[in-house]
């Protein structure tokens, strides 16, 4: 939305799309908040992909999409990705999919090209999930100064983190509001606009009650603040920063937040949960993204391996 000054005042007006790029890509806009529940954040880092793919096809008559064919999608892949790093070529290909879906809701192009998008092969998926040993967590928890109030949040955080498998910005999201005392619970913010009740053990919830105590006073409603004035909403970069710099003072390699969701998840697999139970908690939308931690259950793969065959010396 732009602003202009009237008046000494400044009154927010409309501004119209110039050209057929812009126009498609204000409508794809349009369609990840509104339909598919996207954050405005999100949406912004999706546009500079599409911005490519529409560009590329722009030229005297529009952009062609009634006549887009799914070589054309390959031919712009096979152009793009050598130019990226794994990560950015899959962020390409995901934004890609997305705006071929929106492409054909919206009647723009006739078939579902979005099937025609590949998945990046790399070597991820072949490897075992990595959560952090028990006693290396036990570390990142005995960092935390708990007599000082950043000390009592940190540990707070890294509970979360550890024990519910949250993302960072999904702890960043919760509101004093969020927690039902009497229920043992909390309301989880997620990916999508997604919300869930998650419970809460007693030692998580002992642990928000004694940063509670110490929380600075502020007008915001989020739960965890900023110790440093002026007090105020912790972002989802900053609780990577939380997790940081406990590996700094327990004096391990430094890891992120999402290596926390990993060692919830390994943890609950040790326990005896099922692969069910874990993307419950986790709160995945497929099956198969909670898949990759059957490769974690070393004792069930085992039972599926075959004997590898003898040498004949013969």
């Amino acid at each position: 939305m732009a602003y202009q000054l009237v008046s000494g005042l400044e009154l927010p007006v409309q501004v119209v799309a110039d050209g057929p790029v812009e126009e498609v890509l204000d409508g794809y806009r349009r369609y990840m908040l509104s339909e598919r529940g996207v954050k405005e954040r999100t949406v912004a880092g999706y546009e500079p992909h599409a911005r490519v793919f529409l560009s590329q096809r722009e030229g005297l008559e529009g952009l062609g999409l009634e006549r887009l064919t799914a070589a054309d999608v390959s031919a712009f892949l096979a152009r793009e990705c050598p130019l990226r790093t794994v990560a950015g070529a899959r962020s390409l290909v995901v934004v890609l999919r997305s705006l071929l879906r929106y492409l054909h809701v919206a009647g723009l192009i006739e078939l579902p090209l979005e099937w025609a998008v590949p998945g990046v092969a790399d070597l991820r998926d072949r490897s075992l999930p990595r959560g952090l040993e028990p006693a290396v967590v036990r570390k990142l928890f005995a960092s935390c100064d708990r007599r000082r109030t950043v000390g009592r949040r940190d540990y707070a955080i890294l509970l979360l983190l550890a024990r519910l498998g949250l993302r960072a910005g999904e702890v960043a999201a919760i509101t004093l509001e969020d927690v039902d005392w009497r229920r043992g619970e909390s309301l989880i913010h997620g990916k999508g606009g997604r919300d869930d009740l998650l419970p809460l053990p007693c030692d998580l919830g002992e642990a928000l009650v004694s940063y509670l105590r110490r929380r600075p006073e502020s007008d915001s409603r989020t739960l965890f603040l900023k110790v440093l004035a002026p007090a105020g909403p912790m972002s989802g970069a900053a609780i990577r920063g939380v997790v940081h710099d406990a590996c700094v003072r327990a004096g391990i390699p430094p890891v992120g937040p999402h290596r926390l969701r990993h060692t919830a998840a390994t943890g609950m697999l040790r326990a005896g949960a099922s692969l069910a139970e874990i993307g419950q908690v986790l709160r995945h939308r497929e099956r198969k993204t909670t898949a990759i931690y059957a490769k974690v259950d070393r004792k069930a793969l085992r039972a599926l391996a075959r004997p590898w065959p003898e040498a004949s010396h013969d």
